[in-house]
């Protein structure tokens, strides 16, 4: 099968290579798909670029954790009736994989596959994984939401997008922060009752004012280290924060008694340790809800296998709206 990979980290055009690698076979509860378009996630390109500076977890790495497809064949203790269905995926590679999604196929847990719509394209498919999981974990793992106030940060992001997108499908009044006009309509498309310009406003003030002072019952939040003054003053009494990245300071000072004082709780979220019951019902209310037909599910542009460097170079330019996509 053609496939793209890296023995070495480095600049995608250096260190990615196409070629062919054997096709892989479906093994004990496993189902073989021919992959349609792979996501290109940012931790893709980290990886592949060697941002961590720790060794490749692997010796050789096709990259690449999300996607879709068709089930071509299935292993040991695996329905028959899986082989011919469209499915979408997570997990292709890291945490025990080295072989990813870019490539013609990929061998996979059936755990980690759902079915994919007819009305929804592999490319649309492909968006979802790690991003729309990870909203989904940051959204829920406090509780329900349906009735509940819910800012998100960041929210024209590619996770922010889908959080706030989830938080209205389950119910939420929905407030999310953005840098320009431009994300401001992109978050109210998705259906953001309010936005926040964080750049030209003060965020925890503008809360509370349309919070008629008592601020959100919960926040998903992009950098918690960044943000950490503003959205802890944006949460209510007995309020809680999940967030899943904090590049804007990885050791914040936290105000301890205040978070005592609001009975607060604070949450971090990386997906691949998340709980394995919350990651399948994950799955189960994604499924449901891009059958809705009401998902915007963005790709920002897609590349074929051949120039999947331009694909991470897309990724690493930062200008993206929605996900990457690579199609073999």
């Amino acid at each position: 099968m053609r496939a793209v990979w890296y023995d070495r980290t480095g600049p995608a055009r250096e260190v990615l290579q196409l070629g062919e690698q054997p096709k892989p076979q479906a093994g004990q509860g496993q189902v073989l798909i021919a992959v349609k378009a792979s996501g290109v996630n940012p931790s893709d390109v980290g990886m592949r670029g060697g941002a961590s500076g720790a060794p490749m977890a692997y010796p050789r790495i096709i990259p690449h954790s999300d996607g879709a497809g068709v089930v071509e064949a299935v292993g040991p203790g695996v329905s028959p009736a899986w082989v011919g269905r469209r499915v979408w995926f997570y997990n292709g590679q890291r945490n025990g994989r080295a072989f990813g999604a870019a490539a013609d196929y990929i061998e996979l847990d059936v755990d980690l596959i759902r079915a994919l719509p007819d009305e929804v394209s592999f490319a649309q498919g492909a968006t979802l994984g790690i991003p729309c999981m990870t909203a989904h974990r940051a959204l829920f793992l406090a509780g329900p939401v349906q009735g509940r106030t819910v800012l998100v940060t960041g929210g024209a992001g590619a996770v922010g997008h889908y959080a706030v997108q989830l938080a209205k499908w389950a119910g939420a009044t929905v407030i999310a922060t953005v840098s320009n006009a431009d994300k401001a309509e992109r978050a109210r498309a998705g259906g953001a009752d309010h936005t926040i310009d964080y750049r030209r406003e003060d965020v925890a003030a503008k809360v509370r004012d349309l919070t008629g002072g008592q601020g959100v019952h919960h926040v998903v939040e992009v950098d918690f280290g960044g943000n950490a003054a503003a959205t802890l003053a944006s949460v209510s009494l007995n309020g809680s924060v999940a967030y899943y990245a904090t590049k804007g300071s990885r050791e914040p000072a936290i105000p301890a008694g205040v978070l005592m004082g609001l009975n607060l709780s604070i949450h971090g979220v990386y997906l691949p340790v998340s709980p394995h019951e919350a990651r399948r019902r994950a799955q189960a209310d994604i499924t449901a809800w891009i059958g809705t037909g009401q998902a915007v599910l963005s790709v920002a542009g897609t590349y074929p296998l051949e120039d999947c460097a331009a694909a991470h170079e897309a990724v690493e330019a930062g200008t993206k709206v929605g996900t990457v996509v690579v199609e073999p």
